[in-house]
């Protein structure tokens, strides 16, 4: 069962926030009806497309309090896959989770960053799938996933920036934690924190191109985070996140919350404004 905690509730504040110019393009509606759409809506989410080295992203957001830390959801591998070997060509996920979980966030700045090749309808800004497949947790993927976090700190002048990640999101936010100095805290629900051992579960080949968050374990002993793992998850097993913590030295378990009944994908929108409230501080 979960334990109650309070939470602090922020008053909602529209400011006017200049944009960087040259970096973040305002996006033009014609998303409406599409499921992301009406989520961002209900938030009052602004969205943009931020210009990176490789790659050009999307994040949605809404900023009330310049200066204050900025809470950043990063988006799963979304619809990545059509069939077991077969590659989708939009990864644009049908269930957005961390937007979702991003939407319901009180805090005073949020954004939600989505992943290379997602939300993206532009022919011009066409994305290569091995992003997506094996190179989806790559350095350059990370490099510019990483930059766009700077330009949303940027953005709210900020140097505190709190990382969410959600499944393969989660692999993304280890990784941009691994490479930075103003990362406060880091949280991932459901993360795949171990790619190798994860396609080993499922019996699939290793991501060739791509970094393995378990191989920074160590480097991130230091920060406050919690990892949230499902007690029904069948995609990323408990073991994943039990496996990075020990990495790191924590032989307890003690950033490791799991939750009761909850799938990889269901139970986490129900949970996630008290789970959010769970103490993330570094055993002792």
């Amino acid at each position: 069962m979960l334990r109650q905690i309070k939470f602090q509730i922020y008053p909602f504040i529209l400011l006017a926030l200049p944009l960087l110019s040259g970096c973040i393009t305002v996006a033009t509606s014609g998303d409406k009806g599409i499921t992301y759409y009406k989520i961002a809506k209900s938030a009052k989410f602004e969205k943009a497309h931020l210009k990176t080295k490789y790659f050009t992203l999307t994040t949605f957001y809404h900023f009330a309090k310049p200066g204050e830390p900025v809470n950043i959801y990063i988006e799963g591998d979304g619809n990545a896959w059509i069939l077991r070997t077969r590659l989708s060509n939009n990864p644009t996920p049908r269930n957005p989770l961390a937007l979702q979980l991003a939407s319901i966030d009180e805090s005073a700045n949020v954004a939600y960053l989505a992943r290379p090749g997602q939300y993206i309808e532009e022919k011009s800004l066409k994305v290569d799938p091995c992003y997506w497949s094996d190179k989806r947790f790559s350095q350059e993927v990370i490099t510019s996933m990483s930059e766009a976090v700077s330009q949303l700190a940027d953005l709210i002048k900020t140097n505190k920036i709190n990382l969410i990640g959600y499944s393969g999101g989660g692999a993304v936010a280890v990784l941009i934690a691994a490479q930075r100095n103003d990362i406060v805290s880091l949280r991932t629900i459901a993360g795949n924190l171990d790619t190798e051992a994860v396609s080993k579960y499922h019996n699939v080949s290793k991501l060739s191109g791509s970094l393995n968050p378990i191989d920074f374990a160590k480097n991130l002993k230091d920060l406050p985070q919690r990892h949230f793992i499902g007690s029904k998850d069948t995609v990323v097993p408990p073991s994943i996140a039990e496996s990075f913590v020990k990495r790191m030295g924590d032989k307890d378990y003690s950033r490791i919350t799991e939750v009761t009944g909850t799938t990889h994908s269901k139970g986490w929108i129900k949970h996630w404004k008290e789970l959010f409230s769970y103490p993330i501080s570094q055993p002792d």
